[in-house]
């Protein structure tokens, strides 16, 4: 037996020690990420424009690691250098980034406008191009580190009632892998992560298992259900510890088979 192959173990998964940052953290689907790395044993710096209410913290804390929430505006200038420098000094390092914070503004095409079109984009692609440059500067040195974006379906899709949702998750997904081409050299990762359909205050508009739109989804998956967000917490442990070492540039899709129908 090569002697490679009998040193795997499920140690290959642990991130104890590690020290995480993730946007959007303390809400959603960013919980559920920051969570997942925490159970896994990493520290997590939490970003969020919206004030934490101590849940998120008592979730991670209870982890045994060490939780700290930065409220911050991610789309003002220099913004993200700061995020990333001052998670470096309360923490020692950063290890692992998840860019997650998002909005979705929805309207027909004629009526979505550069009003809503910029802010989409200097939240979910402009701040996480930001971000996992500045991140880069640490990792570059330390020759390693792992950058895990959280891409969507309208990668691969069009962007019915969102045009500027679906250019930006396409644009992720490119960033995502001219990232990973030019930072592999340096033992550094970059992935993305592809949600489903997920219930969240961004699906809200769904409604319910009596909705007809929320049935009609849930009748083109496979699996037959909505997403939890526990489904997504497995992912992103792989991807961001050591069993991913040599998964670079990919989109890790979590869609109970949606796309596939």
């Amino acid at each position: 037996m090569s002697t490679l192959i009998n040193d795997f173990s499920m140690d290959f998964f642990s991130l104890k020690g590690k020290n995480a940052v993730v946007t959007g953290g303390n809400s959603g689907l960013g919980q559920a990420f920051a969570l997942a790395l925490a159970k896994a044993g990493a520290n997590i710096f939490a970003v969020a424009y919206v004030d934490d209410d101590g849940t998120t913290k008592k979730l991670i804390e209870g982890c045994g690691v060490k939780y700290t929430f930065m409220q911050a505006d991610i789309t003002e200038d220099n913004k993200c250098e700061n995020i990333i420098d001052e998670s470096v000094k309360v923490q020692g390092s950063i290890d692992i980034l998840i860019n997650c914070a998002g909005i979705c503004n929805i309207a027909d095409v004629l009526d979505f406008g550069r009003k809503e079109w910029d802010p989409m984009i200097a939240i979910n692609l402009t701040a996480a191009f930001e971000l996992s440059r500045a991140a880069a500067k640490y990792m570059i040195p330390q020759k390693s580190g792992r950058i895990i974006n959280v891409c969507s379906l309208f990668s691969f899709l069009g962007g019915l009632g969102s045009p500027a949702y679906a250019a930006m998750k396409a644009g992720l997904m490119g960033l995502t892998k001219a990232y990973a081409d030019e930072l592999g050299k340096h033992g550094i990762t970059v992935n993305g992560i592809a949600p489903g359909y997920f219930q969240t205050s961004m699906t809200s508009g769904t409604g319910s298992a009596n909705d007809e739109k929320y049935n009609k989804i849930k009748d083109h998956v496979p699996a037959d259900r909505w997403g939890e967000r526990q489904d997504l917490m497995g992912a992103t442990v792989f991807l961001a510890s050591k069993a991913a070492d040599y998964v670079n540039g990919t989109l890790l899709v979590v869609d109970g088979g949606y796309l596939v129908r």
